[in-house]
């Protein structure tokens, strides 16, 4: 099993989006403009990525 990790950093703001997109970027452990998490790339952090894909950019 790999343990391979992606960078995540919330580049737009989450005000006045849908709830499932905000629940998606706060299950990511994003909390402010700019702030930048690793997460292990497992198929449930890509789901809640493509979701939210336009708030972020994914490094990695």
């Amino acid at each position: 099993m790999s343990n391979a990790k992606i960078k995540v950093t919330l580049i737009k703001s989450v005000n006045g989006r849908l709830a499932n997109h905000k629940a998606c970027v706060k299950g990511l452990g994003l909390r402010r403009i700019n702030h930048t998490v690793e997460v292990i790339d497992t198929p449930e952090n890509r789901g809640m990525i493509n979701k939210a894909y336009y708030l972020l950019r994914v490094e990695g």
